[in-house]
């Protein structure tokens, strides 16, 4: 577990600098985790560290394979100084914590949601989770250890989750698309979902 997220640490490092500031959350009956900051100019990026320990299991499994199956960390990139984002590194650990407490595979075009803004003032309470292999590449492990693949996540009003759930995901990334939406921006009202 130790080695996979020393190689983990080792990629965003690589990718995204030295990061300026670390939290850790622990919550009951599961592993530690991580999130680091690291600002790049304007941007600040949030990634996660401790997902990645154990691959995530099929829900419908009988058994959780302590080795193989996937493997992910969760990436956010926001506007600094335009809201106090600092304050999302707690969501973003109870994200990066829902395959060991509730037994679910975070995959490309799923919706993950806190229940409350993800900082204050946020006009949003859900991510949507994007394709890997943009920001910071994927992480090949020793086999039979499936990578680690480091998701975007982007961050989603209400309107545009319900939207998402009739049309998909990748309908609303069109649509944000279409209309040029920022997706860094901390404070960005919903796109149009006519």
């Amino acid at each position: 577990m130790g080695e996979v997220l020393a190689l983990v640490e080792a990629r965003l490092r690589t990718a995204l600098g030295e990061p300026d500031a670390r939290a850790a959350v622990t919550f009951l009956g599961t592993d530690r985790i991580e999130v680091l900051r690291f600002v790049d100019g304007d941007l600040v990026r949030y990634a996660t560290l401790g997902m990645s320990a154990q691959p995530m299991a099929d829900p419908t499994s009988a058994l959780a394979d302590p080795v193989k199956g996937p493997r992910a960390e969760l990436v956010l990139t926001v506007r600094g100084g335009l809201a106090d984002t600092d304050k999302v590194l707690r969501p973003l650990a109870v994200l990066a914590a829902t395959p060991q407490v509730e037994g679910v595979v975070v995959a490309p075009g799923a919706s993950l949601d806190v229940g409350d803004p993800l900082w204050p003032g946020a006009p949003f309470s859900s991510v949507l989770v994007a394709e890997s292999g943009g920001l910071v590449e994927d992480l090949e492990l020793d086999a039979p250890m499936d990578p680690v693949r480091f998701l975007p996540l982007l961050p989603m009003t209400s309107n545009e989750a319900a939207w998402k759930r009739v049309h998909g995901a990748q309908a609303l990334e069109e649509r944000w698309l279409a209309r040029g939406t920022d997706l860094r921006d901390p404070l960005r009202r919903s796109v149009e979902l006519d």
